[in-house]
Parts: C-alpha cells; sequence; structure tokens
C-alpha cells in the first residue's frame, strides 16, 4: 500500500512540472496537455479513494471482529439437523500392558453413543443450541444409542431398521510406562460393518427431510454403510436445494466433491483429507488456505480445514481467511469426535455471535475441550479454553 502512495506521489510531481511548460505552448496543444493534465489527476483521486475504502474496509472489519468475546451461551432461533447414518454404541476400555492373545482383565469400561452426526448433536446441545438428531438405528443396540443420545437432552427422530442390530465398536485405551518413565497412551479401535439400510427406509428419510424449514441446518456427516449409495449425500443437496437451508458437509473423496455443486454452507476436510484430494502434501496454513481457495472455487461457500497440532483455518464466503493456533493438547487423552465439536462449535459460534472469526474460535475451544475429555466436550471445559483466547 505504501508503494502505491509512493508511486501516486511521483507521478503527482511529475504533473506539476508538466503544468508549468504547458503555458509555453501554443493554444491547440495547450488545451490537449491541460485535459491530460486534468485527466490524470482525477485517475489518481480516485485511485487514492479506492485505497482509502480498502483500508477503512479491512478496518471495519477487524473491528467487528474484536466486539465482544464469548462469555456467554445464547440460544440461536433455528433448529440444526444432524443424519448420522451408521450410528454405534462405543464400548471403550481402558488397559494396562494389553496382552495379544492372552485373557485381559479391564479395570474400568464405558460406553456412550457414537457417530459424527450423534457427536456433532450433543456438543450442540452442550453449547444449549436446539438440535435434533436423524438417521438409522436397528435391535437393541439401536435403542440403547437412542436412550442415551435423549440423555444428553438432544431430540431425536431415528428410522428403526427391522430385524437387525446397530454396531458396537470397541476402542481399547492402553497406558504404559515407557523406557524413559514417562506414559505411553497408545488407542486401538474396531470399528464393525453395521446393518444394511434397504431403499424402503431411505424414502422414510427423504420424507422426514421435508420438514426442515427454512434457515434450519442440516449436517451430513461421516461414512455410508451397507446399501447406501456413494451419492446419497448429493441425492440429499439435490432434494433440498430449493429450499433455503444451511448445508454442512463433512465426509471425505466423492461423497464430499459431489455436494460442492449444490454450494453447502461449510465444508469441513481435514488435513489428511485434503491432501487426498488433490494428491499433495501440506506443511501450513497458508497452503491450506489456497487448497480450501480451490474448493470455495468448486462451490463451497465457507471451508475450514481442522490441522491437528497446527491449529486450523477457515475462508469464509465472503473471501477472508482466518488462521487459528492449536492450544495446548499435551493434556489430551482422546481424538475422537474432535472434528465434530468443531463443527458443533463453529455452528453454535454462528448462532450466537453471528461472527466468523469468533465461529471459529469456538470450533477450535470445542475441537480442544473434547481431546482432554474421555467422550466430549462439555460446557465448563469449552469455557475455560475459550478463556485462553483473551
Amino acid at each position: 500500500m505504501l508503494n502505491i502512495n509512493n508511486r501516486l506521489s511521483d507521478i503527482t510531481k511529475k504533473l506539476y512540472k508538466t503544468k508549468k511548460h504547458i503555458s509555453l505552448l501554443n493554444i491547440k496543444t495547450k488545451r490537449i496537455f491541460e485535459n491530460e493534465y486534468s485527466f490524470c489527476f482525477l485517475e489518481i483521486f480516485k485511485t487514492k479513494e479506492k485505497i482509502k475504502k480498502k483500508q477503512n474496509d479491512k478496518i471495519r472489519h477487524k473491528n467487528e471482529t474484536k466486539k465482544h468475546r464469548p462469555t456467554c451461551l445464547k440460544k440461536g432461533e433455528n433448529m440444526i439437523y444432524t443424519i448420522t447414518f451408521n450410528p454405534a454404541l462405543d464400548y471403550v476400555i481402558k488397559m494396562q500392558n494389553l496382552k495379544i492373545g492372552k485373557i485381559n482383565k479391564s479395570p474400568k469400561e464405558y460406553i456412550y453413543p457414537g457417530g459424527k452426526g450423534i457427536n456433532v448433536s450433543i456438543v450442540l446441545k452442550v453449547l444449549e443450541q436446539e438440535t435434533t438428531a436423524m438417521g438409522f438405528i436397528a435391535g437393541f443396540v439401536g435403542k440403547e444409542i437412542e436412550e442415551q443420545v435423549q440423555k444428553y437432552g438432544v431430540k431425536t427422530d431415528f428410522i428403526k431398521i427391522e430385524n437387525n442390530n446397530s454396531r458396537i465398536n470397541v476402542k481399547i485405551l492402553e497406558e504404559n510406562k515407557g523406557k524413559n518413565g514417562n506414559t505411553e497412551k497408545e488407542e486401538t479401535a474396531v470399528n464393525a460393518k453395521g446393518p444394511y439400510i434397504d431403499s424402503k427406509y431411505l424414502e422414510l428419510l427423504y420424507k422426514k427431510l421435508e420438514i426442515i424449514k427454512n434457515e434450519d441446518t442440516l449436517v451430513l456427516s461421516g461414512s455410508v454403510p451397507n446399501g447406501v449409495s456413494s451419492n446419497i449425500y448429493e441425492k440429499i443437496c439435490q432434494r433440498l436445494e430449493n429450499k433455503n437451508i444451511k448445508i454442512v458437509v463433512d465426509s471425505t473423496g466423492e461423497l464430499l466433491l459431489k455436494t460442492l455443486k449444490y454450494k453447502p454452507y461449510l465444508i469441513k476436510p481435514n488435513q489428511q483429507e485434503l491432501e487426498e484430494i488433490f494428491g499433495i502434501k501440506i506443511s501450513s496454513q497458508d497452503e491450506a488456505l489456497e487448497y480450501a481457495e480451490q474448493l470455495q472455487a468448486k462451490g463451497a461457500q465457507n471451508v475450514i480445514v481442522s490441522l491437528g497440532s497446527d491449529g486450523a483455518v477457515l475462508l469464509d464466503e465472503n473471501g477472508y481467511s482466518y488462521k487459528m493456533k492449536a492450544l495446548n493438547t499435551k493434556n489430551a487423552i482422546n481424538t475422537v469426535g474432535a472434528g465434530d465439536s468443531m463443527i458443533a462449535g463453529f455452528l453454535a459460534g454462528h448462532e450466537m455471535y453471528n461472527n466468523y472469526e469468533k465461529s471459529l474460535q469456538m470450533g477450535v475451544a470445542a475441537a480442544t475441550a473434547t481431546t482432554n475429555t474421555l467422550f466430549l466436550a462439555t460446557k465448563d471445559k469449552i469455557e475455560d479454553v475459550l478463556n485462553k483466547f483473551k
């Protein structure tokens, strides 16, 4: 900006010198030079006004993002729906010195409802937002999933699959003493396949989607189970295309890319997923923003890229970019659900403050809080993390 002003100043000085020589010319030539002189000064004035406006816009935008830091939670006015196509019960076992091929005794077990959409709904409810969890459940496991979700205050509207059972995933959290005396943590997971989803159940889902109103939000996240085609997210976006609904897509590969032409409100690939989409390696936040821009060019309105220990970046619908450093995660005990928590935090933040920087801040806070808990973030932990942004 300084270089441009310097150049304009040099041009102005040259024009003043030119003006001194105009008086020595004949009348015809003098008029030509006077017209050119006036035109140049008009262009300089316009250019300076554009520069001034751009500077003021940036200052105004910066001031708007600093107006108020989240100090209390405020409920949004609209419903946020989530769909989990293949929910599960997560059976979490804490172990020490797991012996493969031997009988091991577990000192502690936990049972939680699992699935990316369910995780989003639970954290949204923690942040006092109205949310409804949708999807497919089956058998006694499905019944337990629904009851577990409802315990967190989340409304449910699941479709029940007959003659089958929802899946149970087993996660083993192992802690051992290393050679240097430090505690070494390792996580092993076995994820079940889940029930087959017949086309008649998909038709029931499409009918349920008709209740979603304008200004509501729909979160599509996770992989799809047996019987569901890889273009299911695209089909849902197409069916809702004529409604003013904010659609969030958190998935990988073709599931994600096929939805971009329908201009989803938000997508959130992580670093690995972004690298797989473009066949590249990302080594900085700036590089992540470059490829986020390419996804935005394909149709996405807002793009968050989560970068693990390198933080997260956001490219918003207005072309502004935001970089957020990762907070201290040395006490992390859990990575499952961190990305889902980031989406929930971002959506809740935008419902509360209508400010993209604050939304990203809330998303990072929720994700960080989840890594410091065995299950998902709590309200107190999220607010503790938010205080670190002061």
